[in-house]
């Protein structure tokens, strides 16, 4: 602990994480509004938001700034994403199922998981309703689309923007190739594996029906493709600064304006997801500040040393509590590890050995599958699967679902990537 901040200072933030956690499942109808969301964090970050003003301005300031390119990129991003809209019906193969997939691993790291969710669901969901047992296809699209898939950019995953908020370059998070082809060759291969055999149960009439309603996938609001090329180029060349924020705003706006309206109705494309996310990470870029001081002055003490401590710590943290929070907390506590470390010919990133830094982002990204609460996507694609019909798991039977197929993956993958 860092002499010159009381450990209770890093209280609020726990209780914040714990609410966001608990408070969808045991008061959905109240959490359900952003009005209720405000209130509860403001009164949550007040007191801290005081203490910070009067005893560490700067490291405040600093925070907000993050706060305000973390909340741009990510409406940016989901505003221009909603632009774009995938028609048509393929046939529900498990292959075609499994190609899916595939793209919206790829896609995820250029217009962001959530992006990628919002753009893939919809039209997948369609291409298999004609089905029946089907419940299993959102449980492997939020593995694979709204989490695992989207780590190769800092557009991917939220945690992944601020690490290149705070200093990791652009194309280092290009180095998760392995681990990233590794997780998700795996869970496709498993995926059409457990579809094939989910196909086979189908009733023949309902195969036929599948085939005759086939029609070819278009894409409308093409133009939305260069607006998100513009985010894309704005962060990937490093303009600093306001500039890159303005970029981004001008790009959402373009978006606003030429695109057809149309095109967002069919999309049910409204501003209450990223309001919710906007209201809720405002408490916690203020309630993390004195934790991450903490951490950052005297983690190393912790315990948490090797790359799987890492991997692991964060991953399960990433489960239960927002994905974004709980990496800046690894972030800060691998600076202050780093810092003891035998100097040698290994390049710091950020301040960070590499492969501590590694072990964080795969454990971020990865391990938000874990459970509906992991990533902001995954309730969504939640809620819009069972709008549409779907039976999707409960809370615990998607858990079950992620205990039997992905911890076993991750396991693999720490005993691979991160036993050093």
């Amino acid at each position: 602990m860092s002499a010159n901040i009381p450990l209770i200072s890093g209280l609020p933030f726990v209780v914040l994480l714990l609410l966001i956690a608990i408070l969808p499942l045991t008061a959905n109808k109240f959490w359900d509004k952003n009005r209720n969301k405000a209130i509860v964090t403001a009164i949550v970050a007040l007191p801290i938001l005081i203490f910070l003003l009067f005893n560490f301005r700067a490291d405040l300031t600093h925070s907000i700034e993050e706060y305000i390119s973390f909340i741009i990129l990510l409406a940016s991003l989901f505003i221009i994403s909603g632009g774009i809209v995938i028609t048509g019906d393929l046939i529900a193969t498990p292959r075609i199922n499994t190609s899916f997939l595939a793209v919206g691993a790829i896609i995820a790291n250029l217009i962001g998981t959530t992006g990628a969710s919002m753009l893939f669901i919809r039209p997948l969901l369609r291409t298999n309703s004609e089905r029946k047992f089907t419940g299993h296809i959102p449980v492997f699209f939020i593995f694979v689309v709204s989490n695992i898939g989207g780590c190769l950019t800092p557009l991917a995953d939220p945690p992944l923007f601020l690490g290149y908020l705070r200093g990791v370059p652009f194309t280092w998070t290009i180095s998760l190739l392995p681990e990233w082809l590794f997780a998700n060759i795996i869970i496709l291969a498993i995926f059409y594996l457990w579809d094939r055999r989910a196909y086979r149960k189908e009733a023949k009439a309902d195969i036929a029906r599948d085939m005759s309603d086939a029609a070819p996938l278009d894409i409308s609001g093409k133009i939305n493709i260069f607006f998100i090329a513009g985010v894309v180029l704005a962060v990937a060349f490093q303009i600093p600064a306001p500039y890159r924020e303005l970029v981004m705003i001008a790009m959402s706006l373009l978006t606003l304006a030429f695109t057809k309206k149309e095109l967002r109705i069919l999309n049910r494309f409204t501003f209450h997801p990223i309001n919710e996310v906007a209201i809720i990470f405002a408490g916690i870029f203020i309630t993390m500040v004195p934790l991450l001081k903490m951490l950052h002055d005297s983690g190393a003490s912790l315990g948490v040393t090797k790359p799987w401590h890492f991997f692991w710590a964060t991953g399960l943290l990433s489960s239960f509590l927002d994905n974004a929070p709980t990496y800046l907390t690894f972030f800060s506590l691998a600076q202050s590890v780093t810092s003891i470390m035998p100097s040698g010919m290994v390049n710091l990133v950020a301040g960070i050995h590499p492969d501590l830094l590694r072990a964080i982002s795969c454990g971020a990204v990865f391990m938000g599958a874990n459970t509906y609460i992991g990533n902001g996507p995954n309730f969504m694609v939640k809620a819009i699967a069972e709008e549409q019909g779907v039976k999707i798991p409960h809370f615990f039977g998607y858990m079950a679902y992620s205990a039997l197929i992905l911890i076993p993956v991750f396991i693999v993958i720490s005993l691979i990537f991160f036993r050093g």
